[in-house]
């Protein structure tokens, strides 16, 4: 029998113990215990208990289970209540004081939820630098609209729309500098938070009437949800969405290096384990067949001469370090293929990230308390509190990509460009400068990447 290794933990300090075990199925001393997935335990109230999840159902629960998940409990998107007039401020040094402060006062004007543990904000670059990150990004799509046929109406869908800050200024932006254009644009934002929902609909009724878009619809469902063929040609806005879609957990045998699912287990009284065992879902398949026709090597697998020795010796470990494969996101491109075969994709997220639980492509896992960041070493964390976000690896995706969608995508190339790289082609640079000069619209969030299809 396969050879495991048993994790356990302990929710309330996620402080963890390994030991190896052999001979062990999986289900030897659970027997009782349920697989469940994500979309099974949807309709629960609190989180399962005595059960056997995958480690991307385990996240996607954490994240969005509708009555306890993070998004729908906790999280809070910081927005300045007023844009930054950049030519005005001294620096990049004021500018960084001033969005500190502004942060704290929308962070305290929303409270503590319970034992000083605050909602939990994050920002993003679409709100600090409204509304000209939206126009950059505006004026990527309607440069690639008319290069490619101003016949068809501009058709943009855009996936997690957060307070709809990126759709007003898309928006805006076209309706004042592109006002032909501007007749023939639909905007489709597909969401999953009804929450979220209310809050964009709020966003457009607060404005003056005259700037109103009635392009807009807006479409309560998840992505992976979806089953209606868009059959039109459409740009596919996905900025800042990746980086929470729930990646599956694999180690390889030391020996054999065949590839092993971790399985989270959760006990009658809400404690953690982490188990392993042979590959059989079938997507964690899928993405392996995908990967291997590209030219990416796991880093675990590498060096083999050197992990050959190492298993020579006394007590080595049986299993290679962690790898958390972006599962999620290859239904998402999957979804593309089927329902969105005319589209063009434009994604922006993190490629990487501080303070990362151990493991390759592993998450950042954190919460904030008494207003300071806590990191966490294990996303095996109670549901709902903490942030759980992974870096994207660009470069892989754009092959995985390619070769999910190349049917749909035989013309154009797919390119792949830092933030920086991007928004030195398409913002207004002059209106984010300071008086000393320095542009924080390309200082800031040096750690993201575009991906243009």
């Amino acid at each position: 029998m396969q050879t495991l290794i048993r994790r356990g933990y302990n929710s309330a300090t996620s402080q963890g113990d390994v030991g190896i075990f052999d001979d062990l199925p999986i289900n030897s001393e659970h027997p009782s215990f349920k697989r469940c997935t994500a979309t099974q335990v949807a309709k629960e109230t609190t989180p399962p208990k005595s059960s056997l999840m995958l480690v991307r159902d385990f996240i996607d629960d954490c994240l969005y289970n509708p009555n306890y998940g993070y998004f729908s409990k906790q999280a809070v998107i910081f927005s300045p209540d007023k844009e930054f007039e950049f030519n005005e401020i001294k620096d990049n040094l004021e500018f960084t004081n001033l969005v500190a402060k502004k942060y704290r006062e929308f962070e305290g004007s929303l409270g503590e939820t319970s034992d000083k543990i605050f909602r939990q904000v994050w920002h993003t670059p679409t709100e600090l630098f409204k509304p000209w990150y939206g126009h950059a990004i505006a004026k990527y799509l309607v440069t690639e609209y008319k290069l490619e046929s101003s016949q068809n109406d501009l058709i943009i869908y855009e996936l997690g729309a957060g307070n709809a800050t990126l759709m007003l200024d898309i928006l805006d932006y076209i309706q004042k500098f592109e006002p032909s254009v501007y007749k023939r644009t639909k905007y489709r934002i597909v969401e999953i938070s009804g929450k979220l929902v209310e809050r964009q609909l709020q966003n457009q009724k607060l404005r003056e009437s005259k700037n109103i878009h009635d392009c807009v619809e807006i479409i309560n469902k998840s992505i992976f949800e979806w089953n209606e063929l868009v059959s039109d040609n459409c740009f596919f806005l996905a900025c800042e969405v990746l980086d929470n879609f729930a990646h599956d957990l694999i180690r390889y045998d030391a020996i054999t290096e065949h590839p092993l699912q971790a399985v989270v287990v959760t006990d009658d009284k809400g404690e953690y384990e982490e188990l392993y065992e042979p590959v059989t879902d079938a997507l964690i398949l899928r993405y392996l067949a995908l990967r291997s026709k590209t030219t990416y090597k796991p880093p675990v697998l590498q060096n083999r001469l050197l992990r050959q020795l190492r298993n020579k010796l006394p007590f080595a470990p049986n299993m290679s370090q962690p790898e958390f494969i972006p599962t999620k996101a290859l239904v998402f491109l999957e979804i593309l293929k089927e329902y969105f075969p005319k589209h063009r994709l434009i994604i922006s997220d993190f490629y990487k990230l501080p303070d990362t639980i151990k493991g390759v492509d592993a998450p950042v896992v954190q919460t904030r308390y008494q207003q300071t960041m806590i990191p966490c070493s294990t996303f095996m964390v109670s549901p709902g509190w903490f942030d759980i976000f992974f870096p994207t690896n660009f470069e892989l995706l754009r092959d995985i990509y390619q070769l999910v969608c190349k049917s749909s995508q035989t013309d154009g190339k797919i390119g792949v460009l830092t933030q920086r790289e991007f928004l030195k082609r398409y913002a207004d640079l002059e209106r984010t400068k300071t008086k000393s000069g320095e542009i924080p619209l390309l200082m800031y969030y040096e750690n993201v990447k575009f991906l243009l299809s």
